[in-house]
């Protein structure tokens, strides 16, 4: 299964070597014809759990393992390749999940139930079992933070610790607005939209944008804007909460509420940051992550 043309295939025994040292035998036969090269330090390779084949991608060796969940209609590729490319990999060996419907994971075209984000937490977790990766840390950026709140909160036996930045627990209108703002595509900052474009095309990404906006605002008209709120109380795994202070996406009010609301909790605001902290200030960033898995 060629998933990037031009890839070249890991010999089985290298693909093993990948794999948790736990692994049944008949587990460790099973996905190296999936598995590609796709750079000097990452492998993606396709999971298959509840009914979906999640396109997937493994950097690192470490003992320290780490999920990373992209913003709406994100990916590794589109969202968290400096994550993927410059974490230690003597420490973490790190997985970015795409979605389904987001990224390399279509089919399925992405639809938009009200629990959107409690099912992709419920997919993250299956893939990692499957995976057979039964305690990790999770970084959420944006949207994808959201899903790394519920994920925490209602499967908090495979949590070791939480990052979030860009993230809420709810929607007020001052979101809504941020969001109208940038429904066109091509009011996007150019370089920020190639990746989007190469993956998707204008039509499937400028569609479910705008559907990702309407689940927003039906949140806000028939669920008084809650995501999670209630669900905060269920975090129990010690969790960081970036902030970019210069962010327009993500009103300041949200990761103080959060804060407050998770038990176990830090709030970091980074003064010159804005929503995109984890490409701009890269090193920053996987540094201050990096020493908070660490401790």
């Amino acid at each position: 299964m060629d998933i990037f043309t031009g890839c070249l295939s890991l010999s089985a025994q290298q693909w093993l070597r990948l794999l948790p040292q736990n692994s049944k035998t008949a587990f460790r036969k099973q996905f190296h014809h999936n598995v590609r090269l796709y750079s000097a330090r990452r492998v993606s390779l396709q999971v298959k759990a509840n009914g979906v084949e999640f396109h997937c991608e493994q950097s690192g060796y470490g003992d320290h393992t780490v999920l990373l969940l992209p913003g709406a209609l994100g990916s590794s590729e589109t969202d968290l390749s400096n994550q993927l490319e410059k974490m230690n990999p003597e420490k973490f060996t790190v997985f970015g999940f795409d979605p389904r419907g987001y990224g390399r994971s279509i089919p399925p075209e992405r639809d938009w139930p009200d629990n959107f984000r409690h099912r992709d937490a419920q997919d993250a977790v299956a893939v990692m079992n499957t995976l057979g990766r039964k305690k990790f840390s999770v970084l959420g950026f944006s949207d994808g933070g959201t899903t790394g709140l519920i994920l925490a909160a209602q499967y908090p036996e495979h949590l070791r610790k939480l990052v979030v930045w860009g993230a809420s627990s709810y929607i007020i209108e001052k979101d809504i607005k941020a969001q109208r703002g940038l429904e066109d595509i091509y009011t996007w900052n150019p370089k920020r939209m190639e990746p989007f474009f190469q993956i998707y095309g204008h039509e499937y990404l400028q569609a479910h944008w705008s559907k990702w906006i309407k689940a927003n605002r039906n949140c806000l008209a028939h669920r008084n804007g809650d995501i999670c709120k209630a669900e905060l109380k269920n975090i129990t795994c010690p969790t960081l909460i970036l902030h970019g202070m210069k962010d327009p996406q993500t009103s300041s009010e949200h990761p103080v509420y959060l804060n407050k609301h998770i038990k176990n909790s830090r709030l970091h605001n980074v003064p010159e940051g804005d929503h995109y902290i984890h490409i701009k200030k890269a090193d920053e960033f996987n540094k201050m992550v990096e020493d908070f898995l660490l401790e």
